[in-house]
């Protein structure tokens, strides 16, 4: 049986994105993206709801992101389900599924972080400064 493991979300960030680096030098952006989803049920009443998904974007696209995009930045997308289990420090297991996106399109008109004093984009400080993570690209 073959099997497919291909997401596709469009919504707005629900956070300003978190720039890290891995000990090996790669870029990593954490996002939050809210996807609404509006409808009405038997009664004729409008319900809306929301569903939050925490994206994992890397190399220059993490840097990309961090430098254009705010939180209510409207993006699309293209990626696949991770799924993460840890031990929080009571010892209990905890888990949970991410989105690794291969693309993040832009829908919104970007905006642009000021040029930094020295020539340097903002984002290129940002990644410099950035804290370490263990976690090595996935791929």
């Amino acid at each position: 049986m073959a099997n497919m493991n291909r997401v596709f979300l469009m919504g707005n960030l629900t956070r300003e994105p978190r720039l890290k680096q891995t000990n090996a030098g790669n870029s990593v952006a954490e996002l939050g993206v809210a996807i609404n989803d509006n409808y009405k049920n038997r009664d004729g009443e409008l319900v809306e709801s929301a569903c939050f998904v925490d994206i994992d974007v890397w190399g220059r696209q993490a840097e990309s992101c961090a430098e254009y995009l705010d939180k209510g930045s409207p993006v699309m997308i293209d990626g696949k389900l991770k799924f993460d289990s840890w031990e929080n420090d009571e010892g209990q297991r905890r888990s949970k599924i991410r989105v690794h996106a291969f693309r993040v399109q832009f829908l919104g008109r970007p905006r642009k972080k000021a040029e930094a004093e020295d020539g340097g984009s903002e984002v290129a400080r940002s990644a410099a400064e950035a804290e370490p993570v263990e976690a090595e690209m996935p791929f």
